[in-house]
């Protein structure tokens, strides 16, 4: 078998979610069947990108991500696109067999039954101003293949007010989840520099809604990925 690579890399340190802050190698899948209206990974969901994307055997994947890590076990976050598209229960078995952990973040449209051999599995559902709808018959779906899954949370990009009624809505829908919000960034270009006070400035926006209405349930955490290194592609 084989699959689509749009990237691999780092380590580096995850920028986003319930894991931030945590040194991780990245495999990047190629290939979505969402086309959010703000989408930062182009270059791993367009299918106009796909001559750029690598056909790898698990077994090359797998021999890149130890090569990467210099053998040492930590934690590999797979992600796209949406990398549920595809079957990544080989590579996992690998990293495991080796010590490695692993971490997925997809929209909860399609559930794998490898979700339960992860150790994070990150559902992120996409809020109005995507443009996508969310299937929330899907979305279970996705639960329930994460049933042995040790960490399943929830992560939400706040655009505008919309946004952030539907993700209070959401997290009643899910009280069990962890959930964790973040401000989204209007600017995806990777050639323009990020206005870091504007950054801040939503982030702030954020936290502010989230304590006027004494909603104590979420993490509000930034983007640290585009705080430290702006637009820059592949990270």
């Amino acid at each position: 078998m084989t699959l689509r690579i749009a990237e691999i890399f780092g380590p580096t340190i995850q920028g986003e979610g319930a894991l931030i802050g945590e040194p991780t190698v990245f495999i990047r899948a190629g290939g979505c069947d969402y086309r959010c209206s703000w989408c930062d990974s182009l270059h791993a969901v367009d299918s106009r990108y796909r001559h750029d994307w690598t056909v790898m055997t698990p077994e090359a994947i797998w021999q890149e991500v130890r090569r990467l890590s210099g053998g040492r076990p930590l934690t590999i976050s797979i992600s796209g696109g949406n990398p549920a598209i595809q079957d990544f229960a080989p590579v996992i078995a690998m990293g495991k067999a080796e010590g490695y952990r692993f971490a997925c973040e997809t929209q909860g449209s399609i559930a794998r039954p490898w979700f339960s051999a992860l150790d994070t599995l990150v559902l992120s559902p996409k809020p109005p101003s995507s443009g996508e709808n969310v299937d929330w018959v899907g979305f279970g779906r996705c639960l329930t293949a994460a049933e042995t899954c040790p960490n399943v949370v929830m992560k939400i990009v706040i655009f505008d007010d919309e946004d952030y009624l539907w993700a209070k809505a959401v997290a009643e829908k899910f009280p069990d989840l962890p959930l964790y919000l973040q401000p989204g960034n209007p600017e995806v270009d990777p050639d323009r520099p990020i206005d870091l006070q504007a950054c801040a400035d939503r982030l702030l926006w954020l936290i502010e809604k989230v304590t006027g209405d004494d909603w104590f349930a979420p993490r509000v955490l930034p983007q640290l990925h585009v705080l430290v290194w702006g637009n820059k592609r592949g990270v």
